[in-house]
């Protein structure tokens, strides 16, 4: 089966079996080791990790298109933002009469602007399955028209990038509009539980990082299945050599919707992942720049080897946290250092870097043929 093929490769387990064992050790040390020892790992930090394991997850459905179907997509922070405000939505309608103005059925911003009903895309976000649900299809059928209208019209290059940011802009615009219904400026906060616990308590917080890492692991698994099969070597032709796979046969702009589809309801996963965890989720997570962001974590690790785009989200996402709490107004001046660095540098990432360093040992510890006949 084609979803068992990933587990066949080395760097699939060497990565699933480093995450998982991560997973573990974070728990572990969270839960076992007390409060005040140095090796204890803080709900804080556990929440943080799960923060960092949710962009990587986004790093990943990015990685997918740019790296392995040649599309730079700077509006993937759209898919992301579309899943976060599907899952705001659900924790909105949790929290009930227990908000500021008591009112059961319309979130307090709605109260405090006058609204006297339930928008209706606002129905059915108080059950969990359709919440879920949409988590998916919102992003999923925003990416279906977008790239039905877009790979049909054989938009590519440059100019697809900038059409990607347009969509991503016009967005963030209308969801700051107050009349959108989505909580403006401010956007959707102060949630309270997720599927009946707790979203305050520290188990609630450790089963949110654990359930990111494993979506982390599913996605990784999902997305090379993809690039293993027949559609991901067609895709990589797509990319290397598009009128050539056209005069073949291949219907190309089919297999551009299709991974672009899967690639935007895995970032819609990871916004809903990330919105529990983070509290909040607001027009911001539209803006360009933070889909600019994500194509940086990607470039830094490395394109088109998944696994590269992982490094590149948690290293950038852990230098952001450093370099904010030292200097937060320096902190795009390093952004843009290592992006020049790694642009100079390393023009495969970091991943890159790792994979020649592995074929130059395998070289040296290869006996030469003078060796081998003796």
């Amino acid at each position: 089966m084609w979803l068992t093929r990933p587990f066949r490769e080395r760097a699939t387990r060497l990565f699933l079996g480093i995450l998982l064992a991560a997973l573990a050790l974070v728990t572990l040390l969270n839960l076992a080791v007390p409060v005040g020892h140095p090796l204890h790992v803080s709900t804080y930090a556990v929440t943080l990790l799960g923060k960092y394991l949710s962009y990587a997850l986004l790093a990943v459905a990015v990685d997918l298109v740019w790296g392995y179907l040649g599309i730079l997509s700077l509006g993937h922070g759209a898919f992301f933002a579309l899943g976060g405000y599907a899952m705001g939505m659900y924790l909105m309608r949790q929290i009930g009469d227990r908000g500021t103005y008591g009112d059961p059925v319309l979130p307090d911003f709605m109260v405090f602007l006058d609204w006297d009903s339930l928008p209706w895309y606002w129905l059915g976000f108080d059950m969990p399955w359709f919440a879920f649900l949409m988590v998916l299809l919102a992003p999923g059928l925003l990416a279906l028209v977008f790239g039905f209208l877009a790979f049909r019209s054989r938009v590519t290059g440059v100019y697809l990038s900038i059409i990607t940011q347009a969509m991503t802009f016009a967005l963030m615009l209308a969801f700051f509009r107050n009349e959108m219904g989505f909580g403006g400026n401010n956007g959707l906060t102060d949630f309270r539980e997720l599927l009946g616990f707790d979203l305050r308590s520290d188990a609630t917080r450790l089963g949110l990082f654990l359930a990111t890492g494993i979506a982390l692991a599913l996605g990784y698994v999902l997305c090379r299945a993809i690039v293993a099969s027949k559609l991901g070597r067609v895709s990589v032709a797509c990319r290397d050599a598009e009128a050539r796979a056209r005069f073949l046969g291949y219907r190309v702009e089919r297999f551009q919707l299709f991974v672009f589809v899967v690639s935007a309801m895995l970032a819609g996963l990871a916004g809903a992942l990330y919105v529990p965890q983070v509290g909040i989720i607001n027009p911001s997570e539209f803006s360009p720049i933070f889909s600019i962001e994500v194509v940086l974590w990607v470039a830094l690790g490395g394109r088109a080897t998944l696994y590269g785009a992982v490094i590149g989200a948690l290293l950038v996402n852990y230098a952001k946290t450093v370099f904010t709490g030292v200097m937060p107004d320096a902190w795009l001046f390093a952004l843009g250092g290592m992006f020049v660095l790694v642009t100079v540098f390393l023009p495969k990432g970091i991943a890159g870097l790792l994979c020649l360093r592995l074929r130059r040992r395998a070289a040296t510890s290869q006996p030469t043929a003078g060796e081998a006949a003796t």
